[in-house]
Protein backbone atom coordinates (compact mmCIF):
# COMPACT_ATOMS: atom_id res chain seq x y z
CA UNK A 1 0.00 0.00 0.00
CA UNK A 2 1.37 3.30 -0.91
CA UNK A 3 2.63 5.94 1.52
CA UNK A 4 0.79 9.37 1.52
CA UNK A 5 2.12 13.04 1.65
CA UNK A 6 0.52 13.71 5.06
CA UNK A 7 1.55 17.54 5.29
CA UNK A 8 4.74 19.87 4.04
CA UNK A 9 5.53 22.98 4.98
CA UNK A 10 8.33 25.99 3.96
CA UNK A 11 10.44 28.82 5.36
CA UNK A 12 12.66 31.71 4.61
CA UNK A 13 14.57 33.37 6.83
CA UNK A 14 15.66 36.79 5.44
CA UNK A 15 19.41 37.27 5.59
CA UNK A 16 21.22 40.37 4.40
CA UNK A 17 24.19 40.66 6.36
CA UNK A 18 24.81 37.16 5.77
CA UNK A 19 24.93 37.95 2.07
CA UNK A 20 27.79 39.99 2.52
CA UNK A 21 30.06 38.21 5.29
CA UNK A 22 28.77 34.39 4.46
CA UNK A 23 27.65 33.99 0.89
CA UNK A 24 30.33 32.79 -1.64
CA UNK A 25 30.63 34.86 -4.35
CA UNK A 26 31.13 37.66 -1.92
CA UNK A 27 33.66 36.00 0.67
CA UNK A 28 35.25 34.71 -2.67
CA UNK A 29 35.75 38.82 -4.23
CA UNK A 30 36.96 39.83 -0.66
CA UNK A 31 39.88 37.27 -1.11
CA UNK A 32 40.74 38.09 -4.53
CA UNK A 33 39.44 41.65 -5.11
CA UNK A 34 39.14 43.37 -1.88
CA UNK A 35 38.41 46.83 -2.88
CA UNK A 36 36.23 45.23 -5.56
CA UNK A 37 33.26 48.03 -6.46
CA UNK A 38 30.70 45.58 -6.22
CA UNK A 39 31.15 45.13 -2.33
CA UNK A 40 31.00 48.85 -1.73
CA UNK A 41 27.72 48.60 -3.86
CA UNK A 42 25.96 45.88 -2.01
CA UNK A 43 24.37 47.44 1.01
CA UNK A 44 22.64 49.83 -1.28
CA UNK A 45 21.11 47.19 -3.22
CA UNK A 46 19.65 45.40 -0.04
CA UNK A 47 15.98 45.41 0.45
CA UNK A 48 13.95 45.46 3.65
CA UNK A 49 12.37 42.63 5.83
CA UNK A 50 9.35 44.40 4.78
CA UNK A 51 10.18 44.23 0.89
CA UNK A 52 11.00 40.85 1.12
CA UNK A 53 8.23 39.52 2.38
CA UNK A 54 6.22 41.57 -0.07
CA UNK A 55 7.61 40.13 -2.64
CA UNK A 56 5.49 37.68 -4.78
CA UNK A 57 7.67 34.76 -5.11
CA UNK A 58 7.98 34.40 -1.40
CA UNK A 59 4.28 34.41 -0.54
CA UNK A 60 3.94 31.87 -2.80
CA UNK A 61 6.67 29.97 -1.06
CA UNK A 62 5.37 30.17 2.21
CA UNK A 63 1.62 29.45 0.81
CA UNK A 64 -0.06 32.73 0.69
CA UNK A 65 -0.47 32.74 -3.10
CA UNK A 66 -0.15 29.98 -5.64
CA UNK A 67 1.68 29.61 -8.15
CA UNK A 68 -1.35 30.29 -11.03
CA UNK A 69 -1.77 33.73 -8.79
CA UNK A 70 2.01 34.39 -9.29
CA UNK A 71 2.00 33.80 -12.72
CA UNK A 72 -0.79 36.37 -13.47
CA UNK A 73 1.79 38.91 -12.30
CA UNK A 74 3.51 40.73 -14.73
CA UNK A 75 7.36 39.84 -14.59
CA UNK A 76 9.62 41.32 -13.16
CA UNK A 77 7.93 40.62 -10.10
CA UNK A 78 10.93 42.44 -7.51
CA UNK A 79 9.65 45.80 -8.30
CA UNK A 80 5.44 44.94 -7.49
CA UNK A 81 4.37 44.66 -3.78
CA UNK A 82 1.72 42.61 -2.61
CA UNK A 83 -0.41 44.38 -0.68
CA UNK A 84 -1.19 42.95 2.66
CA UNK A 85 1.61 40.40 2.66
CA UNK A 86 1.69 38.67 5.54
CA UNK A 87 4.96 37.33 7.36
CA UNK A 88 3.19 33.71 8.07
CA UNK A 89 1.49 31.75 5.87
CA UNK A 90 -0.12 28.20 5.92
CA UNK A 91 3.18 26.40 4.61
CA UNK A 92 5.50 28.37 7.01
CA UNK A 93 6.97 31.78 7.31
CA UNK A 94 9.74 34.32 6.51
CA UNK A 95 11.78 34.99 9.25
CA UNK A 96 13.81 38.15 10.45
CA UNK A 97 17.31 37.65 10.31
CA UNK A 98 17.27 39.24 14.20
CA UNK A 99 14.95 36.58 15.33
CA UNK A 100 16.90 34.03 13.39
CA UNK A 101 20.73 34.73 15.09
CA UNK A 102 18.97 33.56 17.85
CA UNK A 103 17.09 30.73 17.07
CA UNK A 104 21.17 29.70 15.37
CA UNK A 105 22.25 30.08 19.16
CA UNK A 106 19.99 28.07 20.12
CA UNK A 107 20.88 25.21 17.91
CA UNK A 108 24.67 25.68 19.19
CA UNK A 109 24.83 23.05 21.69
CA UNK A 110 28.91 23.03 22.18
CA UNK A 111 28.91 26.85 23.25
CA UNK A 112 30.68 28.19 20.13
CA UNK A 113 28.18 31.03 19.27
CA UNK A 114 28.25 34.09 21.33
CA UNK A 115 25.45 37.05 20.74
CA UNK A 116 26.43 40.95 22.09
CA UNK A 117 24.37 41.55 25.41
CA UNK A 118 22.17 44.12 23.99
CA UNK A 119 21.43 42.38 21.04
CA UNK A 120 19.77 39.68 23.14
CA UNK A 121 18.08 42.16 25.11
CA UNK A 122 16.49 43.71 22.31
CA UNK A 123 15.66 40.72 20.45
CA UNK A 124 14.42 38.27 22.66
CA UNK A 125 11.11 39.85 23.26
CA UNK A 126 10.12 39.22 19.87
CA UNK A 127 11.67 35.79 20.17
CA UNK A 128 9.33 34.41 22.58
CA UNK A 129 6.31 35.89 21.24
CA UNK A 130 6.88 33.06 18.14
CA UNK A 131 3.98 31.30 18.22
CA UNK A 132 6.11 28.06 17.74
CA UNK A 133 8.71 28.58 20.20
CA UNK A 134 7.68 26.84 23.56
CA UNK A 135 9.81 26.95 27.01
CA UNK A 136 11.79 24.09 25.74
CA UNK A 137 13.26 26.15 23.04
CA UNK A 138 13.38 29.29 24.95
CA UNK A 139 14.66 27.86 28.15
CA UNK A 140 18.13 27.83 25.81
CA UNK A 141 18.42 30.90 25.08
CA UNK A 142 21.67 32.49 26.59
CA UNK A 143 22.85 35.92 28.37
CA UNK A 144 24.84 38.08 25.77
CA UNK A 145 28.23 38.70 26.15
CA UNK A 146 30.28 41.89 25.87
CA UNK A 147 31.16 43.45 22.70
CA UNK A 148 34.58 43.55 23.14
CA UNK A 149 34.94 39.81 23.72
CA UNK A 150 33.43 39.45 20.16
CA UNK A 151 35.45 41.80 18.90
CA UNK A 152 38.03 39.73 20.01
CA UNK A 153 37.22 37.12 18.75
CA UNK A 154 36.36 38.11 15.37
CA UNK A 155 39.41 40.05 15.00
CA UNK A 156 42.48 37.58 16.65
CA UNK A 157 40.92 34.35 17.05
CA UNK A 158 39.84 33.23 13.42
CA UNK A 159 35.76 33.53 14.21
CA UNK A 160 33.55 33.83 12.11
CA UNK A 161 31.19 37.51 12.39
CA UNK A 162 27.34 37.62 13.02
CA UNK A 163 26.09 40.81 11.61
CA UNK A 164 22.73 42.75 11.82
CA UNK A 165 22.25 45.78 10.54
CA UNK A 166 25.59 46.15 9.09
CA UNK A 167 26.78 46.06 13.27
CA UNK A 168 28.71 43.26 14.36
CA UNK A 169 26.36 41.46 17.15
CA UNK A 170 28.05 38.16 17.70
CA UNK A 171 30.80 35.28 16.23
CA UNK A 172 30.82 31.66 15.83
CA UNK A 173 34.09 30.33 17.15
CA UNK A 174 36.24 27.71 15.50
CA UNK A 175 35.88 24.57 16.58
CA UNK A 176 39.31 23.22 16.31
CA UNK A 177 42.99 25.01 15.89
CA UNK A 178 43.92 23.04 12.94
CA UNK A 179 41.10 21.08 11.31
CA UNK A 180 39.79 22.33 8.51
CA UNK A 181 36.43 20.77 8.47
CA UNK A 182 35.48 22.66 12.12
CA UNK A 183 36.51 26.01 10.80
CA UNK A 184 34.03 29.03 11.99
CA UNK A 185 33.06 29.65 8.51
CA UNK A 186 32.01 26.00 8.17
CA UNK A 187 30.55 25.81 11.52
CA UNK A 188 28.46 28.57 10.94
CA UNK A 189 27.17 27.24 7.59
CA UNK A 190 26.30 24.11 8.99
CA UNK A 191 24.81 25.50 11.91
CA UNK A 192 22.74 27.92 9.62
CA UNK A 193 21.57 24.41 7.87
CA UNK A 194 20.48 23.21 10.83
CA UNK A 195 18.66 26.11 12.06
CA UNK A 196 17.00 26.72 8.99
CA UNK A 197 15.62 22.97 9.03
CA UNK A 198 14.77 23.30 12.78
CA UNK A 199 12.35 26.00 11.90
CA UNK A 200 11.25 23.56 8.97
CA UNK A 201 10.12 21.08 11.25
CA UNK A 202 8.23 23.12 14.09
CA UNK A 203 6.11 24.84 11.24
CA UNK A 204 5.35 20.55 9.97
CA UNK A 205 4.41 19.58 13.10
CA UNK A 206 2.03 22.45 13.66
CA UNK A 207 0.40 21.87 9.52
CA UNK A 208 0.42 18.17 10.54
CA UNK A 209 -1.37 18.44 13.48
CA UNK A 210 0.33 15.39 15.10
CA UNK A 211 2.28 15.05 18.56
CA UNK A 212 5.95 15.41 18.07
CA UNK A 213 6.25 11.81 19.67
CA UNK A 214 4.79 9.89 16.24
CA UNK A 215 7.59 11.46 14.47
CA UNK A 216 10.08 7.85 13.97
CA UNK A 217 12.59 8.94 11.84
CA UNK A 218 14.18 12.37 10.02
CA UNK A 219 15.88 12.79 6.41
CA UNK A 220 17.55 15.71 6.16
CA UNK A 221 18.53 16.49 2.72
CA UNK A 222 20.80 19.48 2.36
CA UNK A 223 23.43 20.48 0.76
CA UNK A 224 25.87 20.77 3.62
CA UNK A 225 28.25 18.40 5.03
CA UNK A 226 28.70 17.76 8.71
CA UNK A 227 32.02 16.00 10.22
CA UNK A 228 35.56 16.43 11.29
CA UNK A 229 38.58 15.76 9.44
CA UNK A 230 38.35 11.87 9.59
CA UNK A 231 35.14 12.03 8.81
CA UNK A 232 34.11 14.96 6.59
CA UNK A 233 30.39 14.33 5.74
CA UNK A 234 29.73 11.42 8.51
CA UNK A 235 26.38 13.93 9.59
CA UNK A 236 23.85 13.47 10.91
CA UNK A 237 21.65 16.74 10.27
CA UNK A 238 18.38 15.16 10.34
CA UNK A 239 19.03 13.72 13.78
CA UNK A 240 20.99 17.40 15.32
CA UNK A 241 17.56 19.36 13.65
CA UNK A 242 14.83 16.25 15.22
CA UNK A 243 16.72 17.07 18.79
CA UNK A 244 16.56 20.80 18.78
CA UNK A 245 12.56 20.55 17.30
CA UNK A 246 11.80 18.48 20.23
CA UNK A 247 11.27 15.17 18.51
CA UNK A 248 12.52 12.60 21.14
CA UNK A 249 10.80 9.61 19.58
CA UNK A 250 12.89 9.96 16.15
CA UNK A 251 16.29 8.69 14.89
CA UNK A 252 17.75 9.94 11.32
CA UNK A 253 20.04 10.10 8.46
CA UNK A 254 21.21 12.21 5.99
CA UNK A 255 20.81 11.93 2.52
CA UNK A 256 23.06 13.70 -0.18
CA UNK A 257 22.85 14.09 -3.73
CA UNK A 258 23.28 18.16 -4.59
CA UNK A 259 19.99 19.40 -6.16
CA UNK A 260 18.50 16.01 -6.80
CA UNK A 261 18.88 14.96 -3.30
CA UNK A 262 15.64 15.97 -1.83
CA UNK A 263 13.71 13.68 -4.42
CA UNK A 264 15.94 10.64 -3.84
CA UNK A 265 14.90 11.62 0.24
CA UNK A 266 11.43 11.41 -0.25
CA UNK A 267 11.44 8.17 -2.41
CA UNK A 268 13.45 6.74 0.31
CA UNK A 269 10.75 7.43 2.82
CA UNK A 270 8.30 6.55 0.94
CA UNK A 271 9.47 2.77 0.42
CA UNK A 272 10.17 3.12 4.62
CA UNK A 273 6.57 3.88 5.25
CA UNK A 274 5.22 1.66 2.58
CA UNK A 275 7.61 -1.69 4.15
CA UNK A 276 5.88 -0.54 7.29
CA UNK A 277 10.03 0.27 9.02
CA UNK A 278 8.10 3.57 9.86
CA UNK A 279 4.93 5.13 10.04
CA UNK A 280 5.88 8.80 10.05
CA UNK A 281 9.10 9.87 8.34
CA UNK A 282 10.23 13.54 7.98
CA UNK A 283 12.28 14.84 4.75
CA UNK A 284 13.65 17.95 5.84
CA UNK A 285 15.98 19.86 4.33
CA UNK A 286 17.78 23.74 5.43
CA UNK A 287 19.16 26.66 3.78
CA UNK A 288 22.99 27.18 2.19
CA UNK A 289 24.86 30.60 2.93
CA UNK A 290 27.07 30.03 0.19
CA UNK A 291 23.93 30.75 -2.50
CA UNK A 292 23.57 33.82 -0.73
CA UNK A 293 23.72 37.02 -3.06
CA UNK A 294 25.09 33.95 -5.67
CA UNK A 295 24.37 36.06 -8.71
CA UNK A 296 24.60 39.56 -7.25
CA UNK A 297 26.87 40.90 -9.51
CA UNK A 298 24.63 41.00 -12.67
CA UNK A 299 21.42 42.25 -10.14
CA UNK A 300 23.89 44.87 -9.11
CA UNK A 301 25.02 45.69 -12.75
CA UNK A 302 21.11 46.08 -13.82
CA UNK A 303 20.29 48.11 -10.54
CA UNK A 304 18.29 46.06 -9.21
CA UNK A 305 18.06 44.60 -5.84
CA UNK A 306 20.29 41.21 -4.71
CA UNK A 307 17.54 39.04 -4.49
CA UNK A 308 19.10 36.12 -3.08
CA UNK A 309 18.88 37.36 0.37
CA UNK A 310 16.40 34.61 1.78
CA UNK A 311 17.89 31.20 3.16
CA UNK A 312 15.57 28.37 2.59
CA UNK A 313 14.08 25.66 4.20
CA UNK A 314 11.29 22.89 3.73
CA UNK A 315 10.25 19.60 5.63
CA UNK A 316 7.23 16.97 4.23
CA UNK A 317 5.95 14.35 6.04
CA UNK A 318 5.72 10.76 4.26
CA UNK A 319 3.29 8.41 6.45
CA UNK A 320 1.35 5.45 6.48
CA UNK A 321 -1.78 5.13 4.18
CA UNK A 322 -4.99 7.55 5.89
CA UNK A 323 -7.12 6.67 3.09
CA UNK A 324 -7.66 10.59 2.45
CA UNK A 325 -4.01 12.04 1.58
CA UNK A 326 -2.45 11.87 -1.89
CA UNK A 327 -0.20 8.93 -2.69
CA UNK A 328 3.18 8.84 -3.74
CA UNK A 329 3.55 6.30 -6.02
CA UNK A 330 6.55 4.13 -5.94
CA UNK A 331 5.89 1.96 -8.70
CA UNK A 332 6.56 4.28 -11.22
CA UNK A 333 9.95 6.29 -10.66
CA UNK A 334 12.20 7.83 -12.87
CA UNK A 335 16.09 7.06 -12.92
CA UNK A 336 18.86 8.73 -14.05
CA UNK A 337 21.02 5.52 -14.84
CA UNK A 338 24.76 5.40 -15.13
CA UNK A 339 24.35 4.56 -18.37
CA UNK A 340 21.48 7.37 -19.61
CA UNK A 341 24.26 10.13 -20.77
CA UNK A 342 23.87 13.68 -19.80
CA UNK A 343 22.36 15.48 -23.09
CA UNK A 344 19.31 17.23 -22.14
CA UNK A 345 17.20 14.84 -23.72
CA UNK A 346 18.61 11.65 -22.47
CA UNK A 347 18.06 12.92 -18.85
CA UNK A 348 14.39 14.06 -19.63
CA UNK A 349 13.46 10.68 -20.70
CA UNK A 350 14.63 8.65 -18.63
CA UNK A 351 13.15 10.94 -15.68
CA UNK A 352 9.87 11.54 -17.63
CA UNK A 353 8.38 9.57 -20.44
CA UNK A 354 10.60 6.17 -19.27
CA UNK A 355 8.82 5.27 -16.37
CA UNK A 356 4.81 6.69 -17.71
CA UNK A 357 5.62 4.41 -20.45
CA UNK A 358 6.61 1.51 -18.33
CA UNK A 359 3.12 2.35 -16.39
CA UNK A 360 1.21 2.35 -19.62
CA UNK A 361 0.87 6.53 -19.35
CA UNK A 362 0.94 9.13 -21.55
CA UNK A 363 3.45 11.93 -20.58
CA UNK A 364 0.00 14.28 -21.34
CA UNK A 365 -1.86 12.27 -18.20
CA UNK A 366 0.83 13.92 -16.19
CA UNK A 367 -1.42 17.30 -14.53
CA UNK A 368 1.46 19.39 -13.63
CA UNK A 369 5.25 18.25 -14.00
CA UNK A 370 7.74 20.31 -10.88
CA UNK A 371 11.26 20.19 -11.99
CA UNK A 372 13.53 23.06 -10.96
CA UNK A 373 11.50 25.76 -9.85
CA UNK A 374 13.93 28.57 -9.47
CA UNK A 375 12.88 31.88 -9.60
CA UNK A 376 13.08 33.38 -13.15
CA UNK A 377 13.42 37.03 -11.57
CA UNK A 378 16.61 35.91 -10.13
CA UNK A 379 18.30 33.95 -12.89
CA UNK A 380 16.95 35.85 -16.44
CA UNK A 381 19.39 38.89 -15.33
CA UNK A 382 21.90 36.58 -14.34
CA UNK A 383 22.32 35.00 -18.56
CA UNK A 384 20.58 31.59 -17.05
CA UNK A 385 17.40 32.06 -18.56
CA UNK A 386 13.65 31.07 -17.39
CA UNK A 387 15.26 27.29 -15.69
CA UNK A 388 11.44 25.97 -15.23
CA UNK A 389 9.98 27.32 -18.72
CA UNK A 390 12.98 25.29 -20.55
CA UNK A 391 12.39 22.43 -19.03
CA UNK A 392 9.25 22.32 -19.82
CA UNK A 393 9.62 23.02 -23.17
CA UNK A 394 11.74 19.70 -23.46
CA UNK A 395 9.20 18.00 -21.44
CA UNK A 396 6.42 19.23 -24.63
CA UNK A 397 9.44 18.33 -26.85
CA UNK A 398 9.19 15.05 -25.72
CA UNK A 399 5.45 14.60 -26.13
CA UNK A 400 5.46 15.62 -29.75
CA UNK A 401 7.99 13.34 -30.48
CA UNK A 402 5.80 10.27 -28.65
CA UNK A 403 2.91 11.22 -30.38
CA UNK A 404 1.19 12.41 -26.84
CA UNK A 405 0.48 15.92 -28.59
CA UNK A 406 0.53 17.54 -32.00
CA UNK A 407 3.43 20.14 -32.94
CA UNK A 408 1.40 23.07 -32.91
CA UNK A 409 0.22 22.30 -29.16
CA UNK A 410 3.76 22.55 -27.90
CA UNK A 411 3.57 26.47 -27.30
CA UNK A 412 0.58 25.68 -24.83
CA UNK A 413 2.52 22.68 -23.16
CA UNK A 414 4.22 24.83 -20.44
CA UNK A 415 1.30 26.77 -19.21
CA UNK A 416 -1.26 23.98 -19.15
CA UNK A 417 1.27 21.12 -17.43
CA UNK A 418 4.22 23.49 -15.68
CA UNK A 419 4.11 26.44 -13.86
CA UNK A 420 6.03 29.64 -13.01
CA UNK A 421 9.26 29.46 -10.64
CA UNK A 422 8.99 30.86 -7.30
CA UNK A 423 12.15 29.64 -4.97
CA UNK A 424 14.66 30.68 -3.81
CA UNK A 425 17.38 29.71 -5.92
CA UNK A 426 19.29 27.53 -3.36
CA UNK A 427 20.30 24.44 -5.16
CA UNK A 428 18.14 21.77 -3.44
CA UNK A 429 15.57 23.95 -2.57
CA UNK A 430 14.09 24.15 -5.96
CA UNK A 431 14.25 21.46 -7.44
CA UNK A 432 11.02 19.44 -7.32
CA UNK A 433 9.81 19.79 -4.11
CA UNK A 434 8.46 23.57 -3.73
CA UNK A 435 5.40 21.61 -5.47
CA UNK A 436 4.83 18.98 -2.95
CA UNK A 437 2.90 21.62 -0.88
CA UNK A 438 0.48 22.82 -3.53
CA UNK A 439 0.47 19.54 -5.25
CA UNK A 440 -1.34 17.82 -2.14
CA UNK A 441 -3.92 20.65 -2.07
CA UNK A 442 -4.65 20.44 -6.06
CA UNK A 443 -5.10 16.63 -5.99
CA UNK A 444 -7.17 16.53 -2.70
CA UNK A 445 -9.52 19.55 -4.33
CA UNK A 446 -9.41 17.33 -7.61
CA UNK A 447 -8.05 19.57 -9.37
CA UNK A 448 -4.97 17.29 -10.35
CA UNK A 449 -4.93 13.79 -10.81
CA UNK A 450 -1.75 12.95 -11.29
CA UNK A 451 1.71 15.42 -10.45
CA UNK A 452 5.20 14.22 -11.29
CA UNK A 453 8.09 15.16 -8.89
CA UNK A 454 11.64 15.64 -10.28
CA UNK A 455 14.86 15.89 -8.82
CA UNK A 456 18.06 16.78 -10.88
CA UNK A 457 21.60 17.14 -9.51
CA UNK A 458 24.87 17.56 -10.88
CA UNK A 459 27.28 15.12 -9.52
CA UNK A 460 30.48 16.36 -11.63
CA UNK A 461 30.83 19.17 -9.01
CA UNK A 462 32.28 17.45 -6.37
CA UNK A 463 34.76 15.85 -9.10
CA UNK A 464 34.42 12.71 -8.29
CA UNK A 465 32.15 11.75 -11.70
CA UNK A 466 31.35 13.18 -14.60
CA UNK A 467 27.60 11.84 -14.43
CA UNK A 468 24.32 13.84 -14.07
CA UNK A 469 22.08 12.45 -11.56
CA UNK A 470 18.05 12.60 -11.36
CA UNK A 471 14.73 10.86 -9.71
CA UNK A 472 10.93 11.43 -10.16
CA UNK A 473 7.96 9.69 -8.60
CA UNK A 474 4.44 10.41 -8.85
CA UNK A 475 1.68 11.42 -7.00
CA UNK A 476 -1.40 10.94 -7.03
CA UNK A 477 -5.10 10.83 -5.58
CA UNK A 478 -5.83 8.10 -2.82
CA UNK A 479 -6.89 4.95 -3.32
CA UNK A 480 -9.53 5.02 -0.38
CA UNK A 481 -7.50 2.50 1.03
CA UNK A 482 -6.94 2.34 4.80
CA UNK A 483 -3.45 1.07 6.07
CA UNK A 484 -4.19 -1.79 8.20
CA UNK A 485 -2.95 -2.64 11.64
CA UNK A 486 -0.94 -5.95 11.64
CA UNK A 487 -2.30 -6.63 15.03
CA UNK A 488 -6.34 -7.73 15.80
CA UNK A 489 -8.98 -6.10 18.31
CA UNK A 490 -10.18 -8.43 21.34
CA UNK A 491 -13.62 -8.57 19.61
CA UNK A 492 -12.29 -9.90 16.16
CA UNK A 493 -10.42 -13.09 18.35
CA UNK A 494 -13.88 -13.71 20.16
CA UNK A 495 -15.58 -13.62 16.99
CA UNK A 496 -12.52 -15.73 15.07
CA UNK A 497 -13.08 -18.09 17.65
CA UNK A 498 -16.62 -18.19 17.95
CA UNK A 499 -16.40 -19.08 14.51
CA UNK A 500 -14.06 -21.62 14.67
CA UNK A 501 -15.79 -23.51 17.39
CA UNK A 502 -19.02 -23.05 15.29
CA UNK A 503 -16.62 -24.99 11.94
CA UNK A 504 -15.41 -27.54 14.27
CA UNK A 505 -19.15 -28.44 15.58
CA UNK A 506 -20.96 -28.62 11.91
CA UNK A 507 -17.76 -30.83 11.54
CA UNK A 508 -18.66 -33.33 13.98
CA UNK A 509 -22.11 -33.23 13.28
CA UNK A 510 -21.08 -33.93 9.14
CA UNK A 511 -19.11 -37.25 10.33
Amino acid sequence: MNSVVKAAAYTLVYAPDMIIHNGSTQTTERIVNPSSEYLTKIPAHLRSFEDNVAYAPNQTYIGNMTPDELAKIEMPWYNKKVEGANRFGKFGEIMPQDEFLILLQICDVFDLVKLEKNFVERTRPNFEKHPLMGEDIISKIKPGVEIAEIENFVNNEHSEGLYHNHELVGYVKRAHDVDPSLTAHIIHENLVSKATSVLSLLHLVKNSGLEKSEIDYVIDCSEEACGDMNQRGGGNFGKAAAEIAGLTHATGCDIRGFCAAPTHALINAASLVKAGTFKNVIVTAGGSTAKLGMNGKDHIKKDMPVLEDNLGGFAVLVSANDGVSPEINTDIVGRHLVGTGSSPQAVTSSLVSEPLERAGLKITDVCKFSVEMQNPDVTKPAGAGNVPEANYKMIGALAVKMGAIEKTELAAFPEKHGMVGWAPVQGHIPSGVPYVGFAREDILAGKVKKAMIIGKGSLFLGRMTNLFDGVSFIMQPNSGAIASNAGVSEEEIKTMIAKAMKDFAKSLLAE
